[in-house]
Order: structure tokens, then sequence, then C-alpha cells
């Protein structure tokens, strides 16, 4: 009897796995062959927001039940979901769009998994950052991604630390926020420094912008952007 619990306990414990499955920034045929996959056999399917994920699952025929994950939950039910892992659950991770805990949640279930001795095996797949980065033109050998910059407390400080950055920088900024960020931007970093505004990549008003900092300013006051933003800013010379 004791044989087989051990038996059991080890094809639990060998299973023990969380899966980070990125899915597409926009256009749906960035999705891998591999995450349809894994989405299809694991038991559960963690989703920041369920109705905006079940669309992607209708899409490719994926049935596995979903559960929300996101921001406003992950501080309750990461111990939850650690305890289904180990009791023979397989899960998976996926975010809105692109890849989990890149501005997204996912890091404190993925640190959770590790410090319980659960494999945790991130696939590649869409990340919006690093298109941006390439199509920028700024150089790519090093860069520093920062994310969001924060609203208000601490962002003179984030700025001031970004104006001795010698690497390319990357920021996301949703689009009501974009010119005040590149306004403060320019007033740190000079107005002069060339950046690039990428928005709606994959997507079919996929634009990049690039200019001096001064220039991007002046282009986005008069023409609004929409839609979701990376922005891309020269280190320091």
């Amino acid at each position: 009897m004791f044989v087989i619990n051990d038996v059991i306990n080890n094809l639990i414990s060998n299973n023990m796995k969380l899966y980070l499955v990125p899915t597409p920034i926009g256009n749906l045929e960035d999705m891998t062959f591999r995450a349809i996959k894994v989405l299809k056999e694991v038991d559960l399917v963690l989703a920041e927001d369920t109705r905006t994920s079940g669309k992607l699952m209708k899409h490719y025929e994926i049935n596995t039940h979903m559960q929300s994950h996101h921001m406003h939950n992950e501080h309750k039910t990461v111990e939850q979901i650690v305890q289904k892992i180990k009791g023979g659950t397989t899960v998976a991770l996926i975010s809105d769009a692109g890849t989990p805990a890149i501005s997204d949640p996912g890091f404190l279930l993925t640190r959770a998994c590790i410090q319980n001795g659960i494999e945790v095996d991130c696939l590649p797949g869409a990340t919006a950052f690093v298109p941006a980065l390439v199509n920028s033109g700024l150089p790519n050998e090093k860069f520093v991604f920062e994310g969001f910059l924060p609203v208000k407390k601490g962002r003179q400080t984030r700025l001031q630390i970004l104006a001795e950055e010698v690497r390319t920088i990357i920021l996301y900024e949703s689009p009501h926020k974009l010119v005040k960020t590149l306004t403060h931007l320019s007033e740190y970093l000079g107005a002069d420094r060339q950046a690039s505004v990428s928005r709606e990549l994959t997507k079919m008003f996929e634009e990049t912008q690039r200019g001096t900092l001064t220039e991007l300013v002046a282009h986005y006051t008069n023409k609004p952007p929409k839609g979701e933003i990376v922005l891309v800013v020269a280190g320091k010379g």
C-alpha cells in the first residue's frame, strides 16, 4: 500500500508544472502551435480576463476550463493555485495579450511555484516590446525595459535616473498619457533625444513614428494616438 502511494506521489510530483503561455498582442495568427497544444492539454487556464481570453480560446477551439487571475486577486489566489498544482492539476497562465508577467500578472505565481518546487515552463511567443525595439532603428544590443513609469509618486526620481541611462530605454504607455510622458522625457532627457513610438503592433493600423522627443510631442499633440503603445528612447550618448 505504501509503495503504491509513493508511486502515485512521485507521478504527481513529476507532473507538477506551471506553463506560462504567451498570447497574440493583436494578430491572432501569431499564436504558436505549441501554445495551442498546451492550452488544450492542461486542466486549467488562468486568464487575466476570461471574457477577452474566451475569444482567443473559441477561435482555436480550446475548451479548457478558465479561471480569473488578475492584479486585483492574484495575492489572494496564489496559494490556492499552488495547492491545486501540487494536487496534480496542470495549469497554464495567460494574460490578455503578450507574455505573462511582462507588465501583467504572473510574477507572484511564478515565484510561489519555484519556492514550492514546482517546475515553471515559459513558452516563447509574442511580446510587444521586442518588435517595437527592432522597428525603432535605435541601438538594440543593450537595452532596459522600464514598463510603465510611475504615475505620480516616484515619477520625477525615475526620470532623473533615466536621464543618465546609456542603454536604449523601452516604456509602455497608454494613449491618453503619451504626450505627457513624451513631454516629461523631453524635459529630463533632452528635447533632441531620438525616440520611436510604435502603436497597434501586429494589427491593421500598426504604425511606428520616429523622431526627436520634441517632434514626437508635436506629432501626437496634433494627432492624438489610439491603441496600445510602446515607446523606445535612445540612451544617453
